[in-house]
């Protein structure tokens, strides 16, 4: 392990491109502390402590959005779309005929990509703007509560600054992964994720240290880094985890047969944030109308059938996961492109006829697969919620702690991507100077 860091360290091209991901991550964070002109910060942080999916979208954002700064967005726009995109090329033919045409193709899905990213942002600003100012000293600082015929005009502007804000994260994104490491989306979530790590580290001695030292609350914090740690040793397994399927080429011998792997994972955290997202719409709605579950009827069975922490929302949440899980696996890894592929090859899965016999058993194999990979991804989104209830935290602290759940496996899938890639980057090096 050191000779591969060693190596990679004396590597001058590799080490200017790290470099350079950390100073437009720097820039990135920099970016999550310059405030929205005209907006009152205080009340937001207020606001985002009782709505879970704000909190979810505030960690993405690295903290953008509780100070709801000019990146308060961050990413996520430019994912969703991106997620969008791949759908749809499902149904539109045209779409899909891109997909097929290989860098050119690629090049006008992307142009495509950054045009619904900046529509989606501006949405998203409106409905977040507009939804919390349906309460004006929610979002405006008091100096302009007086001016009440021009709340649009600042609602707009604050929308456009919050898209111009997207739009120059998306921009970013595209600097790290063009001239730095990694994928710069990923890059730019996971960096705002483990810019929120330290908090759980604070709130969590807060909690347990200090003042409220004692045996007890010492074990318990030790117990809770134990847990993390165990969560984070089996995400690293089981993102790494692939399925291998033996192929064989007719015009080879049968110790030159290759294979194709299937992650156990295959639609990454798409299924859990899909999830997340619809049931947080409706709660969303209730926590900006400002209506109370205790003495408002439809506001009670809102947060009884959406909040994952009620038992009917945790299988609703459960329900959603294993079905995103099974329709984005089977779209990402379509068994009848594979099977023409093979045929086009003239390759085979041994034991099984090429054409429909092939697509049958792909399908099967992907559907067991699917099957363990959705059941991995339900405990990892429920483990943050079942820690939560044994550990008796608060809803303010439970949205700091985080032990598992979407963030963890986002951190891990990037990190272990990156090192691939430095290290495949590396290795080219060494054989390009061998040639040479």
């Amino acid at each position: 392990m050191l000779e591969k860091v060693k190596k990679i360290l004396s590597n001058r091209e590799i080490v200017i491109k790290i470099m350079f991901t950390f100073a437009i991550l720097l820039v990135f964070k920099v970016g999550t502390y310059i405030p929205i002109p005209l907006v009152s910060t205080t009340s937001i942080r207020q606001i985002l402590a009782g709505n879970d999916f704000l909190t979810v979208l505030n960690a993405f954002s690295g903290g953008g959005l509780s100070n709801f700064s000019i990146l308060a967005l961050g990413i996520s726009p430019f994912i969703t779309s991106s997620i969008i995109v791949q759908m749809f090329e499902l149904i539109i033919p045209k779409l899909k005929e891109w997909s097929e045409q290989g860098e050119v193709g690629k090049g006008k899905l992307n142009r495509v990509t950054r045009y619904v990213t900046i529509v989606l942002a501006l949405v998203q600003g409106l409905v977040l703007i507009f939804g919390l100012g349906s309460k004006p000293e929610n979002v405006l600082i008091d100096s302009l509560i007086q001016y009440k015929n021009y709340y649009w005009a600042f609602y707009i502007y604050m929308a456009l600054v919050i898209t111009a804000g997207s739009a120059f994260t998306m921009w970013l994104a595209d600097l790290i992964t063009r001239h730095g490491i990694g994928n710069g989306s990923s890059m730019i979530i996971s960096a705002g994720i483990i810019s929120s790590i330290p908090a759980m580290f604070t709130t969590m001695g807060n909690k347990y240290l200090g003042a409220n030292t004692s045996a007890a609350n010492v074990t318990l914090y030790i117990l809770i880094l134990v847990l993390y740690l165990a969560m984070i040793l089996a995400v690293v397994f089981f993102e790494g985890a692939v399925r291998k399927i033996p192929v064989q080429y007719a015009n080879r011998q049968a110790s030159q047969g290759s294979d194709i792997p299937i992650k156990l994972n295959s639609a990454s955290v798409i299924p859990v944030i899909f999830a997340s997202t619809l049931m947080s719409i409706p709660m969303t709605v209730v926590g900006v109308l400002g209506l109370s579950t205790s003495s408002n009827q439809g506001a009670y069975w809102v947060n009884e059938i959406f909040s994952n922490s009620k038992p009917i929302g945790m299988a609703l949440y459960i329900i959603l996961i294993v079905f995103f899980s099974f329709f984005y696996s089977f779209m990402t890894v379509d068994p009848d492109k594979i099977s023409d592929n093979l045929d086009k090859q003239g390759a085979y899965i041994p034991g099984y006829r090429p054409g429909e016999d092939t697509k049958v058993q792909l399908s099967k194999m992907l559907f067991r697969i699917t099957l363990i990979g959705a059941a991995y991804l339900t405990i990892i989104a429920l483990v943050p919620i079942i820690v939560a209830a044994i550990f008796g935290f608060s809803r303010s602290e439970a949205s700091v702690i985080t032990i598992g759940g979407t963030s963890l496996i986002i951190i891990v899938g990037v990190a272990i991507e990156t090192f691939r890639q430095i290290e495949t980057a590396s290795e080219t090096k060494d054989y390009k100077g061998f040639l040479d």
